[in-house]
Formats: structure tokens, sequence, C-alpha cells
């Protein structure tokens, strides 16, 4: 499906497109929770099962190879150890790429039409907080858009007073009783934020600041899925860090905190 095909093509339709195609290629009918691996999260598909199917993204209707070096271009299938289904998405679409808000979501809604109950998102971000060292994980009890838009059209009125599931941060307490939660504000990028934004982030109420998740945290509550979200702080935000900003920076606390984080994930993927 090309780029213009996929735009004019209502976006449920292009999900059940997708989802048909999923299950045709790893011969898996439904799976129970989709997992979007941000910065950093890429190696815990390793540890929550058996990968029994890999896609292409590019090959997947409505899906394209990721932009961001960091970003895994495929959708697996995995088998937990407890019995169900995962649909791992490593081919996330952000804001910033231009192709739409409707591209953003599309992994989200063709988990959901997957069949896909439980929604799990991750993200690498900065942190407000300066107890937030790189490398830690802080859990998303709510989100502020700041993008400007939203991935729900025309009248389509949906609650989010209860978006981010409390009984899932209870089962990640479980596993690590240590996890701190913030409130996640996203930004359009794909420029980091200017000290000032960061600083007005921190007057209304958010503790941690990204480029994606909160619009994908909405097509899920949408489309009927309880949703997770977990950060790793892999910078001080700007105005906070003593050093400037860099894609690197990012990469780098991603892979020193990757055993901690895939383990922690698995862990709670698994009391689900």
């Amino acid at each position: 499906m090309s780029t213009t095909e996929f735009l004019n093509t209502d976006p449920f339709d292009a999900a059940r497109a997708a989802a048909d195609y999923i299950a045709e290629e790893t011969g898996i009918d439904a799976h129970d929770v989709a997992l979007v691996l941000g910065s950093g999260w890429g190696d815990a598909a390793e540890l929550i099962g058996e990968t029994t199917a890999t896609l292409s993204a590019d090959e997947v209707p409505g899906f394209s190879s990721p932009s961001v070096v960091g970003h895994v271009g495929t959708i697996r299938s995995v088998l937990t150890k407890e019995g169900k289904r995962a649909l791992v998405l490593g081919a996330r679409t952000h804001y910033y790429e231009g192709k739409g808000v409707r591209a953003v979501v599309h992994g989200v809604r063709t988990a959901a039409a997957a069949g896909c109950k439980t929604l799990v998102l991750t993200n690498g971000c900065g942190g407000l907080n300066e107890d937030w060292t790189p490398g830690t994980p802080v859990l998303i009890s709510d989100h502020i858009n700041l993008t400007a838009t939203s991935p729900l059209e025309g009248a389509t009125f949906v609650d989010l007073t209860d978006l981010y599931s409390s009984r899932i941060r209870g089962l990640a307490r479980e596993v690590d009783p240590t996890l701190d939660e913030g409130i996640y504000a996203q930004f359009t990028g794909p420029h980091y934020e200017t000290p000032a934004e960061v600083q007005y982030a921190k007057r209304i109420g958010a503790s941690l600041v990204g480029m994606s998740t909160a619009l994908e945290a909405i097509a899920g509550r949408h489309a009927g899925m309880e949703v997770f979200g977990i950060s790793l702080v892999t910078n001080l935000a700007a105005g906070i860090s003593p050093v400037p900003l860099s894609h690197e920076e990012v990469l780098g606390a991603g892979q020193a905190a990757g055993p901690r984080i895939s383990k922690l994930l698995a862990g709670i993927i698994a009391k689900l």
C-alpha cells in the first residue's frame, strides 16, 4: 500500500488489512498483548519469550522502515513463557516524520485489529527530575499532549481520565518496588526542547518529555485496549542537563540500561 493509498483509506480498514497480513504470515490468528519498543528497549523482545515469526515492517500494509537510528524495522510474533502471544512492534512512526497522525497510530490500531487487549508503550525520554539519572525507568501515570493534534477524527469523544492502567503499574511495582512514576509530555520534535519549553512543561505538571507515546496511547484507549506506559530516562532535559543534548547520548544510555530494563519489561509482561 503506497503512502497515497494509505492516506485515502479508512484508517480502521487499513489496520484490518495489516492485521490480516500479519495473521497470514505468522500463522497466528490473534495476539494478546502489543508492545511498542522505543529507544533503549529493543532487546526486551528476546527475554519475553520465543520469537516464532519475524516480519519486515515495510512489507506489512501501512508500515514503513523506521527513520530513527536505534529502532528496529521488524514486527515479531512472540510466544511468552506463560502461553500468551505478544505482537512486538519495532517500527514506530513519529509525528515529526510528516506522514500524518494516522501513520503514527497505525501500529496501535493494527494491534487492536489483531486481537490485542493490552498495549505496552515504551520510550526513551528527557527527565525533569534531577534524581532520575540516565538509565532510570519511570512509569507513566498520565500525559500532556503538546502536539496540537489527536488521532481521533470527527465527533469522537473518549474519556482519558484513567488512560494509563493503575492495575499494570501495580504489577510493575511487584517486579521492581523502587519504580517511580511521572507525567509524560509529548512535543512534536524532531528538535529537542528548549530550556524555556522544559520549564513550561515542568510548570504544567510534566516530569518527562519526549516525542512519542501520547498519540499512541489515545488511539489505544479508543480501540478498547488497556494501556501501560514506561519511559527510560536517557538524559536530563535541556536546561537541567549540564551538557548539550544529542541522539548519541540517548542511544548510549539505552545501551547501558538495556539489560536491566529488558529484564524489567519481561517481568511485567509475565504478570499480565
